[in-house]
């Protein structure tokens, strides 16, 4: 096999684990917080922000595997190793510290694994044909995601949410499975800067202006949409908002739901990444997201939750490609990391700070209002792109990457 079958052909092996770990960080960890734990709002911010801690950590943590000479593949195994670990560990200690620390431990190996697994797609998937490759592997990770989900959900309730060390220990499997797919992506050592600090990389937001500008972009609307990210499961579990839905039904609604609307459209938003203007595909995705989380917030009834959910998670599938794939479009090849470690550097400080704002904002605000804020951000953050729209794709093709210069 080639670089781009081999490749392929691990990634879709490597999409069954991660969609068993993508459970853990989108409902089950926090409905354990919540019902088994009776977690306060600290215990809950921290939990809902783990993966950030990798993603704004991940520009350090690229910067190891370029002074140790690893590839991309061989690190990005290392952390899914400390991944599984993690959960082990939660799973032999269920205390509520341990089960803190050992989530966000977990969670944050996620983020750390972004900008080397975009390496990967980089080196290994063509162009005109990245997008579609990529989407055709979260097929297979949201369909993994949402039966998991349903299987877990039920396994759970009932009075049975103390068996929860039992998930821990799949979801430490399933990060040691993820591991082994990784070292079998064949990937080139990583570019280093010999001698130069932990976070170079960050020169890059500063000398490339449309990079730079597309960053305060997915900033606004990445606050917007992350603050509220873990008041769905909040919202539908908690009795004061009315609804206290069972184990089974929340799982359903905030993993279920949205995972098949994300199953069905992924690869059309794949397969929309290679051939329409970046811009205007963003300006998509961003609309359906805003209007997602304001029907689901604006909902009184669980009919409602659902289609909140299913149109969040059909315009979520479209991020989740742009968010993987879009350095690609901008950074020189051999960079794509670097590129992709600044991006993901400040998804993690919007993802660390925001649940903390979204807990705190729902305590003096009704969630309704908050909903309506964050879904405004999303759709604002639009106007940011709008010159762009109107160039189209020509601006991208024309770019000069020698003119950004390397140190």
């Amino acid at each position: 096999m080639d670089a781009k079958q081999q490749t392929f052909f691990w990634e879709r092996w490597r999409a069954v684990s991660t969609g068993v770990v993508e459970t853990a960080g989108s409902t089950f960890l926090l409905l354990i917080a919540v019902r088994w734990f009776t977690a306060g709002a600290l215990a809950k911010s921290l939990i809902a922000g783990g993966a950030s801690v990798g993603l704004l950590l991940s520009p350090w943590l690229l910067h190891l595997a370029q002074q140790g000479g690893l590839t991309a593949s061989r690190a990005a195994s290392r952390l899914a190793w400390f991944g599984a670990a993690s959960f082990a560990v939660m799973a032999l200690f269920p205390t509520l510290a341990v089960f803190t620390i050992g989530s966000v431990a977990a969670l944050a190996t996620l983020g750390g694994i972004a900008p080397l697994a975009t390496q990967i797609y980089q080196e290994n998937y063509p162009t005109r044909e990245r997008g579609t490759l990529f989407s055709r592997t979260v097929v297979i990770r949201i369909a993994v995601a949402a039966l998991f989900a349903e299987v877990a959900g039920r396994a759970l309730s009932g009075g049975r949410i103390g068996q929860f060390p039992l998930l821990l220990a799949a979801f430490a499997a399933a990060f040691a499975f993820a591991a082994l797919c990784f070292t079998r992506c064949p990937s080139t050592p990583l570019k280093s800067d010999k001698g130069t600090h932990p976070f170079r990389s960050l020169r890059h937001a500063r000398r490339d202006a449309l990079f730079r500008r597309l960053l305060i972009c997915w900033m606004i609307f990445g606050v917007g949409n992350l603050m509220t990210l873990p008041l769905r499961v909040e919202y539908a579990a908690n009795p004061k908002y009315g609804f206290d839905l069972p184990v089974s039904v929340v799982a359903m609604v905030t993993a279920v739901v949205p995972n098949c609307a994300r199953l069905a459209s992924s690869w059309i938003w794949g397969r929309l990444f290679d051939r329409i203007n970046f811009f205007t595909l963003r300006a998509l995705v961003n609309t359906g997201l805003a209007a997602g989380i304001v029907i689901y917030f604006s909902s009184s009834s669980l009919s409602g939750l659902i289609l909140g959910s299913a149109t969040f998670g059909a315009a979520a599938a479209g991020g989740e490609v742009m968010w993987s794939l879009w350095v690609t479009k901008f950074a020189p090849p051999e960079r794509a990391a670097d590129y992709m470690s600044v991006h993901t550097f400040f998804t993690g400080i919007r993802g660390l700070l925001s649940p903390f704002l979204g807990f705190f904002l729902v305590g003096i605000l009704p969630i309704q209002t908050l909903g309506w804020i964050s879904g405004g951000l999303v759709f604002g953050s639009i106007f940011l792109l709008a010159g762009k729209i109107r160039e189209g794709e020509k601006s991208l093709e024309l770019r000069d990457r020698a003119a950004v210069p390397e140190s």
